[in-house]
């Protein structure tokens, strides 16, 4: 208790299938930071149980070309988008550059997958 709200967040990640390196800050909205102090009356599936639930958890979900999404949830609350960021490439590359620009390999599988059908940029 007392931990202040998160402001921002920093965020690095390697997209293996590009391949490629973003980061990005996200500025969560003080509107969504208001919504993580309003408990919100809902039915608990995992005790079948109606409660007061807040929306404590902070998703980031990371997606080619550098997307970022952030929703807020809670553990018996549907998820809401609060945010989406454009990332930038980070040139240092993957391992903080220590690597020689590297990455780790795709699997058959993925690579197969990709192949085929593509990095769906534009779901995001």
């Amino acid at each position: 208790m007392g931990a202040d709200l998160p402001r921002l967040v920093y965020v690095r990640w390697q997209s293996v299938a590009e391949p490629q390196t973003y980061e990005a800050y996200i500025e969560i909205p003080e509107s969504a930071r208001n919504t993580m102090l309003q408990g919100e009356k809902t039915f608990c599936r995992a005790d079948g149980k109606w409660v007061t639930d807040y929306r404590k958890l902070l998703i980031v979900g990371l997606a080619p070309r550098g997307v970022a999404k952030v929703w807020l949830g809670g553990p018996c609350l549907k998820s809401i988008e609060v945010t989406r960021v454009q990332g930038t490439i980070n040139p240092g590359g993957p391992y903080r550059g220590k690597s020689g620009g590297a990455y780790y390999p795709l699997s058959e599988e993925s690579k197969a997958y990709i192949e085929k059908f593509g990095i769906p940029y534009g779901s995001w």
